[in-house]
């Protein structure tokens, strides 16, 4: 992370970088997961541009911040947001999905960065959780934080984690949930109901956060203010809107996954510059 602070400016700028770099990779032949990967751009962006002890020259420094993408399928927001920090150059986004490319589908190891190769969900708390206790039994102060998506609450092996970590005090870990209501089926009330989400965090022991997904300052300010508690972990609720940025996408099913033809990326283009220009 740089040394100086970031404006909400420049911070706004990053994330629109990162969208436009979404967009073009689902414009490749294979296309990407483009509404989760656009409700979690502003998040990641907060999260590399003012949170995570980092150093995009030395991915494995020692004393850096963890982080996981629990929702692996939104790999194009993690590169994009990556590459906007340092980690490799963004030209290398054309290549995603190519054979033999670093960047693949779902996040692998072998892209500085990437701590753990994920995609099957519901299980990125878990190792979240590993690191986190490791660091705190071996007294290190690293933070650890997870990006999970909605949808994948519902896979039983994350509640055992969320047992786990109030089981053992891990202030020093932080999960993330973007909230944008969808999964590949359909609404998530509608699979399976998640509300009242935050009292079921509470009673599993959390701290419980709730905040506007896409509000740059809110967000840097609920991360600048943890642990929420020093001896439990914190749940970040962050409310997003799948397909963020993008008119035609937002809050639509077929955003999940998208394979941009040249025509759509150009109106998908047109209509993310369009809001920007809205809201400046």
């Amino acid at each position: 992370m740089t040394e100086q602070p970031v404006s909400t400016a420049e911070l706004a700028d990053r994330a629109h970088r990162a969208r436009e770099n979404v967009l073009a990779m689902g414009a490749t032949e294979h296309g990407t997961h483009v509404g989760g990967s656009l409700s979690a751009v502003d998040i990641l962006t907060v999260l590399y541009g003012s949170v995570l002890r980092y150093r995009p020259e030395e991915p494995t420094w020692a004393d850096r911040d963890w982080f996981v993408l629990s929702k692996g399928h939104a790999s194009a927001a993690l590169y994009a947001v990556l590459a906007e920090h340092g980690y490799f150059p963004p030209e290398e986004c054309a290549s995603y999905g190519q054979r033999r490319s670093r960047l693949a589908g779902h996040p692998l190891r072998r892209l500085p960065g990437v701590e753990f190769p994920t995609g099957s969900l519901g299980h990125g708390l878990s190792l979240a959780c590993g690191v986190a206790l490791a660091m705190a039994r071996t007294g290190r102060d690293n933070r650890v934080f997870a990006l999970l998506g909605d949808g994948e609450l519902q896979e039983g092996s994350n509640w055992e984690a969320i047992m786990s970590a109030a089981h053992f005090g891990l202030g020093n870990l932080t999960a993330v949930i973007d909230r944008n209501g969808w999964q590949i089926t359909g609404r998530t009330e509608d699979a399976m109901a998640l509300e009242p989400l935050a009292d079921r965090w509470r009673s599993f022991g959390w701290s419980v956060v709730d905040v506007d997904g896409h509000d740059l300052e809110a967000l840097r300010a609920v991360f600048g203010a943890l642990p929420a508690a020093p001896d439990r972990p914190t749940v970040v609720i962050a409310r997003t809107l799948k397909g963020r940025g993008v008119p035609i996408f937002e809050d639509n099913r077929k955003s999940h996954y998208v394979r941009l033809t040249p025509r759509l990326h150009e109106r998908a283009v047109a209509g993310l510059n369009a809001r920007r220009r809205n809201r400046t």
